[in-house]
């Protein structure tokens, strides 16, 4: 089964993701993590879906809470992307901290991030996993260029030169 998990990695690390942070407030705490497994799912209504580590502090926080926010971050925002993967934990516990959030009752709303504030409708168990699936109940339409994450490096997005 090795071999068919480090196929799997390997292949997977060939796909390009929008860099998102998602973070949560209410009852079970304000938390924040990188997220890579983001996607729309429905525009009517307008439904997201995130997958989170169940056991994770996020995955429990936001099961707590049953609201989410998910944050795409601006291109230039590799800090603070590696800050909510956990880079810096052992200097700074509070992976908030410093960083000017705009608070929502969903989770906190990062800077320049276009943002979808969420109710939580529904969660699917999946081994490791949860499949949270969020109503959208906001937008905050940031206008920025996404970063994105490829082969274990952070990237930009450029459009592609007419031939």
């Amino acid at each position: 089964m090795t071999d068919a998990r480090d196929a799997f990695l390997s292949a997977m690390r060939q796909v390009a993701a929008t860099v998102t942070v998602v973070t949560t407030d209410g009852p079970g705490g304000r938390m924040g993590a990188t997220v890579s497994a983001f996607t729309s799912l429905s525009a009517d209504p307008p439904t997201v879906l995130v997958c989170l580590k169940a056991d994770s502090r996020i995955g429990q926080a936001v099961a707590a809470n049953g609201t989410f926010t998910v944050n795409v971050l601006p291109e230039d925002a590799v800090e603070i992307a590696q800050r909510f993967a956990g880079a810096f934990d052992s200097q700074t516990p509070d992976r908030f901290h410093g960083t000017p959030v705009t608070p929502t009752p969903f989770g906190p709303i990062l800077p320049r991030a276009t943002a979808f504030t969420c109710t939580l409708e529904t969660t699917y168990s999946h081994s490791t996993h949860q499949i949270c699936i969020g109503e959208v109940t906001g937008i905050s339409n940031a206008g920025e260029k996404p970063l994105t994450y490829m082969h274990g490096e952070f990237h930009v997005v450029r459009p592609k030169q007419a031939m």
